[in-house]
């Protein structure tokens, strides 16, 4: 009356293969996506090759433990850290270039960084007394909260007066 519930177990494989990949996806950690693989080929593929379910979970357990105690590592250093670290928001503004809005007084001001935003800025501690009027160049060297903490730029060479190849 009843099917044998063990003749379906490569159902049972592929919702784990499935969960697994949503997990992956929401945690792009590699570990579940190691896990899913584990589960396909360690438990589908001993299900087909008529195993029973004991050693179908062994093979998926085993084949998963090693994926992701050999493989992932590997994986993860040249996905990760194979590349060199993409800066943004704040830490994106540091060495930017920008233009005083506003003449500085008292070493603060307002100035216009390249990106197009403008920001109260304060001039760093080995320039607090430097004169910066309207349109003056300026180097953002930090953020502190919602100031730019900013340094005058050298001014550029004059042309003919650079080094000659």
């Amino acid at each position: 009356m009843f099917p044998d519930l063990f003749a379906y177990t490569w159902v049972l494989w592929l919702v784990i293969a499935v969960v697994a990949v949503v997990l992956e996806l929401l945690t792009l950690s590699l570990v579940f996506a190691m896990i899913a693989v584990g589960s396909l080929v360690g438990g589908l593929g001993t299900w087909l090759l008529g195993w029973p379910v004991a050693l179908q979970v062994v093979a998926a357990a085993v084949l998963s433990a090693l994926l992701v105690f050999l493989i992932r590592p590997l994986l993860y250093r040249l996905l990760v850290h194979g590349r060199p670290r993409q800066l943004t928001n704040v830490d994106a503004l540091a060495g930017m270039s920008a233009r005083a809005t506003a003449s500085f007084v008292g070493g603060t001001g307002y100035a216009r960084l390249a990106n197009g935003e403008t920001w109260t800025a304060r001039l760093d501690e080995t320039h607090e007394d430097a004169e910066v009027g309207i349109g003056a160049r300026l180097t953002v060297v930090g953020i502190d909260g919602a100031t730019a903490v900013v340094a005058p730029a050298a001014p550029p060479d004059p042309p003919g007066t650079g080094a000659t190849p």
